[in-house]
């Protein structure tokens, strides 16, 4: 019985530092990259205590799926595919680059099933 309670009481121990690295990217977004989503959401959806609620689920729900430099990025991407000209052409054509960008989008349009 001894060796069960020891069992107990240590297994909960040796897991939590896992746990916590495999959540440490899901939590890495800072406060301000939070509040600007919230802003522009609430921007374009209405500026009411329900859409800052449903705004704030969609945050929460892409910062779980998405570590948040791969978040910077898609957004820098859907920034430059909206100036117009040559330059800016390969963030408009590039696999790499759109592929990256649907992945954001597919996680936007889940969080607009579930928050909204």
């Amino acid at each position: 019985m001894p060796r069960l309670a020891l069992l107990v009481v240590v297994l909960p121990i040796a897991l939590e530092p896992s746990a916590r690295a495999d959540e440490t990217w899901r939590n890495d977004y800072p406060t301000a990259a939070r509040a600007e989503y919230v802003f522009a959401c609430m921007g374009a959806n209405g500026q009411t205590r329900e859409m800052l609620a449903k705004c704030s689920c969609s945050i929460d729900l892409i910062a779980s799926r998405i570590p948040y430099e791969k978040y910077v990025q898609a957004e820098t991407i859907l920034r430059m595919q909206q100036v117009p000209g040559e330059r800016t052409a390969a963030f408009r054509s590039a696999p790499l680059l759109t592929a990256l960008v649907a992945g954001l989008r597919d996680v936007q349009a889940e969080s607009t099933l579930r928050c909204f």
